[in-house]
This record gives structure tokens, sequence and C-alpha cells, in this order.
């Protein structure tokens, strides 16, 4: 594993729960929240200090036992990426764990990942999220440090 500064996540959903809470993430505030297909596998987040090809953070899944709260800060090590495009858009996910604990990649962890984000939104019509290939660390920390030196552009597409 490279020696990499933590990553500060944001948790915005916490393990469990069946509703996607959205925040101004520039200033932490919730704005609201919706309900969403299946409960969350993982607590999610957003990376601080990023800015994805669409604007928003870069998404994170902190891949832990611990029960994490929603507006909770954590901080993490890196383990992976997960490919995702949602309408053709790209948005991965980051996968990092809490510092000082020893999850990992398992392929429990990578079908519980691809089954939710494929079926997240399923009470969405038309909505169309493709899940990809799970990626090593070194390709997560390539994805940060391209979405911490980002500039306003066009999306990319898949």
């Amino acid at each position: 594993m490279l020696d990499t500064p933590p990553l500060l996540v944001f948790i915005e959903n916490t393990a469990g729960a069946a509703v996607k809470h959205h925040f101004d993430e520039t200033r932490g505030v919730l704005l609201g929240a919706s309900p969403v297909s299946r409960p969350y596998p993982y607590a999610y987040g957003f990376v601080l200090g990023t800015q994805a090809a669409d604007g928003d953070n870069l998404d994170c899944f902190v891949i832990t036992e611990r029960a994490l709260a929603t507006g909770e800060v954590v901080a993490c090590a890196v383990i992976g990426l997960m490919e995702q495009w949602e309408d053709g858009l790209i948005d991965h996910n980051i996968l990092a764990r809490p510092l000082g604990e020893t999850a990992a990649l398992t392929p429990a962890v990578e079908r519980a990942l691809a089954e939710f984000v494929v079926h997240v939104f399923d009470h969405v019509p038309g909505k169309v999220i493709r899940a990809g290939r799970f990626l090593g660390a070194e390709v997560a920390l390539e994805h940060i440090a391209s979405a911490r030196g980002a500039t306003a552009g066009a999306p990319a597409r898949a």
C-alpha cells in the first residue's frame, strides 16, 4: 500500500439506511432526503477537497462494520475504486476504510456494492446505472489526484 495522507470522507448516508441525504457539499448543509430502492450496504459520502466530472465531490463508500453517522467526517485509507456510470456519465466511487481498520475488497464486498449501485434507483424511471471493474488503491489515488486538480469542464462520457 502506498504511504499517503488520510482521506477525509464526509458521511452522507449510513449503512443500512434506505434514504439518500442531499447536502450542499461546499457548506455541509443538509438540503433534503429522498428514498432509495435498496439500503446502503456501507456508509457512503464524499471525499472532501475533490471535484468529480459532475461538479460534485468524489463519491466514496467507507467499508467498515463500525456505525458511522450522517454528517461525520472520517479519516480513511484508500483501498480501491469501483467504476460506475450514471446515465452514461462517469460517476466512479472511491473505496476506503477508516484508519486503523483492516477491511479489504473481498468478493462479498464487491458483490454487495455492485448489486447496490445497479438497483439503488430502480424506483426512478429511465435512470441507468452501470457498475464496472473494481480497481486497486493506486488507480483510486490517481483518480483522487485528478479530482483535486480538477477544473470546471464537460462531464466525461462512457
